[in-house]
């Protein structure tokens, strides 16, 4: 019985799974449906991350990476003006080095 997944997964997976003897049934997406499995799997790796061991979350952190590297790729963007937005933000905003949780405004 085959084993549903239904998921994006990294280039090489079927390769691997068809390694192991087993048959990926795959289809490449277009578009607006790969926009929104990247941003399912940005969820899905950023939630593994929440829950990985301290051991576990550098890889799982490697996995969000990848996700937001392919993101910005296909939102238009270089890297570099990602990095480049996310330092304009921390100097306009901050960043989270100081530990601030905020518990309630009045």
């Amino acid at each position: 019985m085959p084993v549903p997944y239904r998921k994006l997964v990294r280039d090489r997976i079927p390769e691997i799974i068809q390694s192991h003897g087993r048959r990926p049934v795959t289809r490449v997406l277009d578009d607006a449906d790969y926009r929104q499995a990247l941003l399912s799997k940005l969820v899905e790796e950023a939630r593994e991350a929440s829950n990985a061991t301290a051991a576990e979350l550098p890889g799982e952190l490697a996995d969000v990476l990848e996700v937001l590297r392919t993101l910005t790729a296909t939102a238009g963007m270089s890297w570099a003006q990602l990095l480049a937005l996310a330092d304009d933000k921390r100097t306009r905003r901050g960043g989270f080095g100081k530990r601030i949780f905020l518990e309630s405004v009045e």
